[in-house]
């Protein structure tokens, strides 16, 4: 054999997969930022207990008085009443923005132009001193005689003029959210459901709307809890509120800080509950849906506990 023959290497083997070392991935990065972020909890946490200021004495002898409690009702009664009469007339002005006549399209386009256009604390103002307008409202023939008339104050009052603007402010957002959410249904169910002959109001009500609330629930839970914490402007009206209502006593015992903590936390659990609501009832709508509806935190619970067990 010739000494110029090169012999090639022999082929390594193989090495076994399972004997390979496994490196994981390094996120120093990330590491860096979760610690960052721990820290700041920290400090802030630190803060709140050992700051004198939060004079957390007064706010326990606050949260749950009877004048707070009385006040979060209130707020919960025109967040209830804002809601629904909201919904129903925005339900209302979407389909006739949807409609093919074009005297209620457009009347509808220019109510919520307007109304979106003009902010609620304007809007309360101006429905608080509606009998400057109108001294009496009464009940007649259009351009002819009135039959019954009443004083305005004493037909709508200081709440009677929050409910009306906080419901007319959140009909012309409540428009937009169910107009979106029945243009997001398919138009060849509706042609279908014609086919069938099955009457138009009945169309509405049993196919469209089922199905448009998948669309409507997110943004309209949305809504609510803006509005929610929306009342709290009504305060200009001198209702008794929870902001109204925290103003007036820490201008009595000048403990601002407490007493705002105060407010802050009943938003948060009257928000949290209402975000609660608005997730079950989206997973209840979100049945018939090709997607599986997303575990409860019960049921992750479970099966975290399944998993630990197993």
């Amino acid at each position: 054999m010739s000494s110029d023959t090169i012999t090639e290497p022999a082929p390594r083997a193989v090495e076994d997969p399972a004997a390979l070392k496994i490196v994981p991935t390094r996120h120093y990065a990330r590491w860096a930022a979760g610690a960052a972020v721990v820290v700041l909890v920290a400090q802030f946490v630190h803060g709140l207990a050992t700051n004198p200021v939060w004079e957390w004495n007064v706010f326990r002898d606050y949260v749950f008085s009877e004048t707070i409690v009385q006040a979060v009702w209130v707020t919960l009664q025109l967040t209830a009443y804002a809601t629904v009469l909201g919904f129903l007339l925005g339900t209302v002005i979407a389909f006739m923005r949807l409609s093919g006549s074009p005297v209620l399209s457009t009347v509808a386009w220019t109510y919520i132009w307007i109304f979106r256009s003009i902010p609620m604390i304007v809007q309360l103002v101006f429905w608080f001193n509606l009998s400057a307008l109108y001294e009496e409202l009464g009940l007649g023939i259009p351009f002819g005689p009135v039959f019954v008339s009443v004083d305005s104050n004493t037909l709508i009052g200081t709440i009677g003029a929050a409910v009306i603007g906080l419901t007319l402010h959140q009909a012309a957002y409540a428009a937009e959210i169910v107009r979106g959410g029945v243009l997001a249904v398919d138009h060849g169910q509706l042609e279908a459901a014609a086919a069938l002959g099955i009457p138009r109001l009945r169309q509405i009500r049993r196919i469209v709307l089922p199905q448009a609330m998948r669309a409507i629930l997110p943004t309209a839970g949305n809504e609510i809890i803006g509005l929610l914490k929306g009342t709290s402007v009504v305060y200009v009206m001198s209702i008794g509120e929870l902001f109204y209502q925290v103003q007036v006593i820490y201008g009595r015992n000048g403990r601002v800080v407490p007493l705002l903590l105060v407010a802050t936390a009943w938003y948060v659990v009257l928000t949290s509950l209402l975000s609660i609501a608005q997730y079950y009832v989206e997973r209840r709508y979100a049945r018939g849906a090709d997607r599986t509806p997303p575990p409860t935190p019960l049921q992750r619970a479970r099966r975290l506990v399944t998993k630990e067990s197993t």
